[in-house]
C-alpha cells in the first residue's frame, strides 16, 4: 500500500458501492474487519453500505441495509463480536432467498460484497456470485427490475475475510478471531495453574474444536500441557495407560499439577468421541487424583480482540477493499488471507476445496495426512509438542556444551526460549548450561548445569528467570573467554535485545585474538522494542503491544466519560517506533508520532487535512493536487521509501479542536519515545492545552516499564517455543559439521547469526552480514518492513469527507463535523 499513488486510489472507487456483513459465528476482530472495509471504500471514494444480521439481513433487506459513514464505524475496534450482528440463515440457502438478497442489493446498486465468515459463509458468496446472471434474468422476467438495471450491474465481486476462532480455513496462517480466542484459553489455564498447584490436582480442559484441534494444539504448546487431544491425531490404542502413566510419572518428580487439554471434536483411532468427563473418570479410578472438569465454551468467542486480530483484520479489511476495486468479470471470488505478516489474495474456492479434504482425510482416518493439510505450521507445532511435552532419553551423549543466556533488558518470551532450548539440547544427548545475568554473569562465571525438569512451569512466566542485563561483552572479554574454556563450551544461545546482537558480534569480531571464541553462535531476538535486524517480530514485542494497547483502551473509556479531552501517550522503544505504529492501529489513534517517521511543527498545527482544499465554497470541484506546502511543508524527507507522510500528515490541534464540536469529544495521540529531540511529550501537552483552551483539555500518560512486564501472549509463548526450539536444532547441526580432530572450531561467518522470522520462514541470518543493515546510532534496522503498516493507521484514522458526496458535490447532504473531524475512535 506504501507505494500507491494516493491520488488515484482516492478516486478509483467513485460510482461503485461496496456492502459488507458478517455471517455465521461470530470472532473478536470482526469489527475492526468491519471499520477497516467501511473507511477503505469511504476514502476511495465508493459508497458504503453495512448490511446487519448476515445473510438474514441481506434477504430481508429494508432496514437490514443502511448506507454508512465515517462516523458509523467510531469507537468499535475494541469491540468483540460483530456489532453488525450475525445470523444463520436458512432463507439463503435457497435460491429464492438468493434472488430477494440479490434484488435488494439492487436496490442501493450494491454490486461489491465483502463477506466476513466462516467456509460455509464464504461457499454460498461464491454461491451467489456464480447465480447472479440467472438471478437477475429472472429478477427482468419477473418484472421486479428493468433490462437496463440487469446490463448496469451484471457482475457481482466477491471479497472474503475469514472470521472463525478455530483458524480452520486452509490458505491462510490465521483467521480473525483465533489469537482472541488463545488469550481467553490461557488467561483461563493461568488462572488454573495457581489453584491446581495449591490442591494438587488435575485439571482436564476442553476447549472448541469440533473438527479442527488448533486452538487445543497451540495452548497446550504454550501451557506445557501433559496431556493433548486433538481429532486431527487420534492417540493409539492403550492411550488410557499411557497417559495415566506419564501423569502419575509427572507427580513423582515432584509436579503438584497436570493439565490435559482435550478439544470438542477428540476421537480414538476408531472414531468413537474421548469425553472430557470420561478422561477425568479415568485419572481418578486409575491414579487417585483429585480431578476437575473445565469446559470453556463461548468464553473463548468473548472478549475484547487481541492487537494481533485488530491489526489482521485492518490489513484484511483494506486488501479487500483493493481486491474488490481491482476485480473484472472474470476475476474469481477471492478470500484475503494472511502469509507471513503480509495479506495476499487467493481463489476463494480452491481454499474451501482443500478445507473439505482435511475433514475427509479425518473421516477416512489417514490422520499422518489431515496434520500434513493443515499446513506446515501446525503439523511444526505438532511435532514441537510431542518433542517437548514428555522427556525422552538420548540415545547416546554427546560431547557437545551449550550454554544460554539473556542479554538486555527482560522480555516476556524469554523463559519459554530458554525451556525449549534446554529441553531440545538435552534430547539431543548435549550438556546444557545456563548463565545468570547475561555476559556479565558469563564474566564471573554464574554458570550452572541444567536438566529436563528444572525449567517447568517456566512457559507463562514473564520477564527473565535467568536474569538479564545490558552489559556488553567488550568490557569482560578475557574473563569470558577463561569461562568459556574452564565449562568447555562449545556453543552459546543468546536470547535477548539489540545488546544481543551487538555482543555476538563483538564475540565474532574478537576470533581473532580468543580461539575460544571460534564456537557456534545464535541470538533469539527478544525485546519489545522490535529492533532487532534479522526479524521482522522480536520476542516481547506481541505482550508489549498487548500491554499498551490495553492501557489505550482504558484511557479511552476514560475519555468518553469526561468529554472534550485529549491524552497523550507515551511509549517505550528506544528510537523503533514499532510499538507505537501497532498500538496505534490497534487502539485507532488519531496519531502515532515515531522517529521514523520525521514531523515539524507544520505538521502539529496543519490548518487542513493534506489533499483536500479549503472549503471556500458551498460546491467545491474535485481535490486539488498535493503540493509539498500541503504534504510535508519543507521537512526532509522519510527515510523509508514509500513512507506516507508526505501525504497524509499526523494529527494536528487545529482538527483536534474541530473533532470537539461533533459526537466525538476525545483524542487520542502515542508518541513513542525518542521521536524527537525537541517535540517531547511535555512539549506536545503544552502545545495541545496551549491551543486547546476552552475547547478540550490535556492530559498525558507515560506508560514506562508496564509493556515489559505480564504473562507472555499466546503468540510470544509459542513463538518462543519455537524458536528454541529451531535455534537448538541449528545449533546441534552446525556443531557436528564443524566437529574435526576432537575440537569445535567454527570461524565461519554463518557459524554466528541470528534466527529470525522474515515474512513466513525462519531465517538464519551472519551477524557479520547484519552490520551493513544496521544503524547502530539509533539502535535499529535501517529497513523496517512495518512502515507501510503506517499509510493504513493514517488512511482509517484522519480521512474527513465521504469522497462520493464530496465529488458530486453533495456537501449538503453531509454533516460538517463529518468534513472537519479526526476520527481516529
Amino acid at each position: 500500500m506504501a507505494t500507491v499513488d494516493l491520488e488515484k486510489l482516492r478516486m478509483s472507487g467513485a460510482g461503485k458501492a461496496i456492502g459488507v456483513l458478517t455471517s455465521g459465528g461470530d470472532a473478536q476482530g470482526m469489527n475492526a474487519a468491519v471499520r477497516a472495509v467501511t473507511r477503505m471504500g469511504i476514502y476511495v471514494g465508493a459508497k458504503v453500505f453495512l448490511i446487519y444480521e448476515g445473510y438474514e439481513g441481506l434477504v430481508e433487506g429494508g432496514e437490514n441495509i443502511k448506507p454508512a459513514n465515517w462516523l458509523s464505524v467510531s469507537n468499535i475496534i475494541q469491540l468483540g463480536g460483530t456489532v453488525i450482528g450475525s445470523a444463520r440463515c436458512k432463507a439463503f440457502t435457497s435460491r429464492e432467498g438468493r434472488l430477494a438478497a440479490a434484488y435488494n442489493l439492487l436496490q442501493h446498486g450494491i454490486t461489491n460484497l465483502c463477506v466476513i465468515g466462516g467456509d460455509g459463509s464464504l461457499t454460498g458468496a461464491n454461491i451467489f456470485r456464480s447465480e447472479w446472471g440467472s438471478l437477475l434474468e429472472e429478477l427482468v422476467g419477473a418484472g421486479k427490475i428493468s433490462e437496463a438495471t440487469a446490463q448496469t450491474y451484471s457482475h457481482l465481486s466477491i471479497a472474503g475475510l475469514v472470521g472463525s476462532i478455530d483458524n480452520d480455513f486452509c490458505g491462510t496462517d490465521m483467521t480473525i478471531g483465533t489469537d482472541s480466542a488463545l488469550h481467553r484459553i490461557m488467561e483461563v489455564i493461568d488462572a488454573i495453574t495457581t489453584t491446581a498447584q495449591s490442591h494438587q490436582r488435575t485439571f482436564v480442559l476442553e476447549v472448541m474444536g469440533r473438527h479442527c484441534g488448533y486452538l487445543a494444539l497451540v495452548s497446550a504448546l504454550a501451557s506445557g500441557a501433559d496431556w493433548l487431544f486433538i481429532p486431527e491425531s487420534p492417540p493409539e490404542d492403550g492411550w488410557e495407560n499411557f497417559m495415566c502413566e506419564r501423569l502419575g510419572e509427572t507427580r513423582s518428580r515432584g509436579s503438584r499439577l497436570n493439565i490435559i487439554i482435550i478439544a470438542e471434536g477428540a476421537i480414538d483411532r476408531n472414531g468413537k468421541p474421548i469425553s472430557s468427563s470420561y478422561v477425568k473418570d479415568l485419572v481418578v479410578q486409575r491414579l487417585g487424583f483429585d480431578t476437575r472438569v473445565t469446559v470453556l465454551g463461548h468464553v473463548q468467542r468473548g472478549g475484547t480482540p487481541s492487537a494481533f486480530d485488530r491489526v489482521l483484520s485492518s490489513k484484511m479489511g483494506v486488501e479487500a477493499v483493493m481486491a474488490l476495486l481491482e476485480a473484472t468479470p472474470d476475476t474469481p471470488a477471492c478470500v484475503v488471507s494472511l502469509s507471513g505478516n503480509q495479506p495476499v489474495r487467493l481463489p476463494l474456492m480452491e481454499c474451501v476445496q482443500v478445507t473439505k479434504e482435511v475433514q475427509k482425510a479425518m473421516d477416512d482416518r489417514r490422520f499422518d495426512e489431515a496434520i500434513q493439510l493443515r499446513g506446515r505450521s501446525f503439523e511444526n507445532n505438532w511435532n514441537i509438542y510431542k518433542l517437548l511435552a514428555h522427556q525422552k532419553l538420548s540415545k547416546e551423549k554427546t560431547s557437545f556444551s551449550l550454554a544460554i543466556l539473556n542479554v538486555g533488558a527482560p522480555a516476556a518470551g524469554m523463559n519459554a526460549a530458554v525451556r525449549s532450548a534446554v529441553r531440545t539440547g538435552i534430547s539431543h544427548g548435549h550438556t546444557v548450561y545456563v548463565v545468570h545475568d547475561g555476559f556479565e554473569g558469563l564474566a564471573k562465571g554464574q554458570v550452572q548445569e541444567v536438566g529436563w525438569h528444572d525449567v517447568a512451569g517456566w512457559l507463562g512466566r514473564g520477564g527473565s528467570m535467568l536474569g538479564t542485563k545490558r552489559t556488553l561483552p567488550k568490557a569482560h572479554m578475557e574473563a569470558i573467554v577463561e569461562n568459556l574454556r574452564t565449562y568447555n563450551i562449545h556453543a552459546l544461545l543468546v536470547i535477548g535485545g539489540f545488546e544481543a546482537y551487538e555482543g555476538v558480534l563483538q564475540l565474532v569480531e574478537a576470533r581473532g585474538r580468543y580461539e575460544e571464541l571460534c564456537i557456534v553462535m545464535c541470538v533469539i531476538p527478544a525485546t519489545i522494542s522490535n529492533n532487532v535486524p534479522g526479524t521482522d517480530f522480536s520476542l516481547g514485542s506481541d505482550t508489549a503491544v498487548n500491554a499498551a494497547m490495553e492501557s489505550c483502551d482504558r484511557i479511552k473509556q476514560s475519555a468518553s466519560g469526561t468529554k472534550r479531552r485529549v491524552f497523550i501517550v507515551e511509549t517505550m522503544g528506544g528510537y523503533c517506533g514499532y510499538l507505537a505504529t501497532v498500538t496505534g492501529i490497534a487502539v485507532g489513534a488519531d496519531a502515532a508520532y515515531v522517529f521514523e517517521d520525521p514531523f515539524n511543527i507544520h505538521d502539529l498545527k496543519a490548518s487542513r487535512p493534506a489533499g483536500l482544499p479549503r472549503l471556500a465554497a458551498s460546491r467545491p470541484g474535485p481535490p486539488a493536487p498535493l503540493t509539498p506546502a500541503q504534504g510535508w511543508s519543507g521537512a526532509p524527507p522519510p527515510r523509508a521509501l514509500g513512507s506516507p507522510r508526505a501525504l497524509l500528515p499526523q494529527a494536528n490541534v487545529e482538527h483536534m479542536t474541530e473533532k470537539m464540536k461533533t459526537d466525538i469529544q476525545r483524542g487520542l495521540v502515542l508518541r513513542n519515545e525518542k521521536c524527537h529531540d525537541h517535540y517531547t511529550t511535555e512539549f506536545l501537552y503544552n502545545l495541545y492545552s496551549s491551543e486547546g483552551k476552552g475547547v478540550f483539555d490535556c492530559r498525558t500518560n507515560v506508560l514506562g516499564h508496564l509493556q515489559q512486564g505480564g504473562a507472555p501472549t499466546p503468540f510470544d509463548r509459542n513463538y518462543g517455543t519455537k524458536l528454541g526450539v529451531k535455534a537448538m536444532l541449528w545449533m546441534s547441526e552446525k556443531l557436528k559439521a564443524v566437529y574435526r580432530k576432537g575440537r569445535v572450531f567454527a570461524n565461519a561467518p554463518d557459524s554466528a547469526c541470528v534466527i529470525g522470522l522474515r515474512k513466513k520462514a525462519v531465517a538464519f541470518s551472519p551477524v557479520t552480514e547484519l552490520k551493513k543493515d544496521t544503524d547502530f546510532e539509533h539502535r535499529m534496522p535501517r529497513e523496517q518492513w512495518w512502515l507501510s503498516l503506517r499509510l493504513m493507521l493514517k488512511m482509517l484514522a484522519h480521512y474527513r469527507i465521504d469522497m462520493a458526496a464530496y465529488v458530486a458535490g453533495e456537501l449538503e447532504h453531509v454533516t460538517r463535523r463529518t468534513l472537519s473531524i479526526d476520527s481516529g475512535f
